[in-house]
């Protein structure tokens, strides 16, 4: 089965599904990397040192975790769940694949959880994100794997953006994330909205309703959770890309990683993803260990959500026999 015919074979629910080929969260394989030296590193010593005094938080923030209440750390739990979900349900699932629609409450909500994760705001994440699918693992992916675990992982974050990045990322259109009033409110208040839900929400309710100190309930809800919302994300762009196998396709880098699967709630299905990057699932295998794609589920019950987007059995299976590894499927 060719591209086209797998495009056209990617959703659920009724309606035209968008060609394959003429995405822009799709492969584009007619990039070419310029010839010549690299251009050099140049580090952003901003981001470093918040992102190490962020780590060294962290760390002292374990310490803490016996000191702290049960309900503090079922509250940290429900705050990591909740911004978790704001990027894998709302930045990248809905915004960067426009793999299902949500209705406005939902997209509310979804803005919302994706503040407190704190990880750019909605059109600046969904914009990357394409331009690493459409260039994965070349220059102009902004966290090329090929360029090793830690700058796929952090590193990325603590350098400047290589040129090729920040020009392919100038050529998409991007006309459903400016379409889109959620997205630009959001875009324009992230700011507050991030100093919010990030930080003011998750401590200030432990402290205001059970009365857990102020100390504890910024360093655990807060800047612990934060940290490893972070590291859960940016697993997936590292050890997704390295290590696991490759059932749907060997020509491509990104692998099937339960580890990351677990930790990132879903989104380590990551050979399939990239394979089918449509899917609203991320996965031929649905809810199975895929916390992101229950929640979706429910918001189509409830009628938040619908038109998801799904590869067929028979597309998945062509495409395993003719370009997979051969081994075992993760589900």
């Amino acid at each position: 089965m060719t591209e086209t015919e797998e495009g056209n074979a990617r959703h659920r629910n009724g309606g035209a599904a968008t060609d394959a080929l003429t995405r822009d969260d799709m492969f584009d394989n007619t990039y070419k990397e310029k010839d010549g030296p690299k251009p050099p590193w140049r580090i952003v010593w901003k981001n470093v040192i918040l992102m190490s005094l962020l780590h060294f938080g962290a760390m002292y923030a374990l310490c803490l975790v016996p000191s702290a209440t049960s309900m503090t750390l079922a509250w940290s739990f429900l705050c990591f769940l909740v911004s978790a979900l704001g990027i894998t349900a709302g930045a990248h699932r809905l915004w960067s694949h426009r793999s299902y629609k949500a209705s406005l409450p939902l997209r509310i909500i979804l803005a919302a959880a994706n503040s407190m994760a704190f990880q750019n705001d909605i059109f600046e994440w969904a914009r990357d994100h394409r331009v690493h699918h459409k260039f994965s693992e070349t220059d102009a992916d902004p966290h090329n794997a090929l360029r090793g675990f830690f700058f796929s992982h952090i590193g990325w974050l603590l350098v400047r953006k290589h040129p090729d990045v920040i020009e392919k990322g100038r050529k998409l259109e991007l006309n459903d994330l400016k379409a889109d009033k959620v997205v630009m409110f959001q875009r324009k208040y992230y700011k507050p909205s991030v100093l919010l839900m990030c930080f003011f929400v998750p401590m200030f309710v432990p402290w205001y309703f059970w009365g857990e100190t102020l100390w504890i309930a910024y360093f655990i809800p807060a800047l612990l959770r934060y940290t490893l919302v972070l590291n859960s994300t940016w697993l997936v762009n590292s050890a997704a890309h390295m290590w696991g196998n490759r059932p749907y396709d060997t020509g491509i880098n990104p692998r099937e990683n339960k580890w990351v699967t677990f930790s990132a709630i879903g989104e380590g299905f990551h050979n399939y993803h990239h394979t089918f990057p449509y899917d609203y699932a991320t996965s031929e295998y649905g809810c199975k260990l895929n916390l992101t794609t229950c929640f979706i589920d429910s918001m189509c019950y409830l009628g938040l959500a619908n038109e998801c987007k799904r590869v067929s059995h028979e597309t998945i299976d062509a495409r395993v026999k003719r370009t997979g590894d051969g081994s075992i499927r993760s589900g």
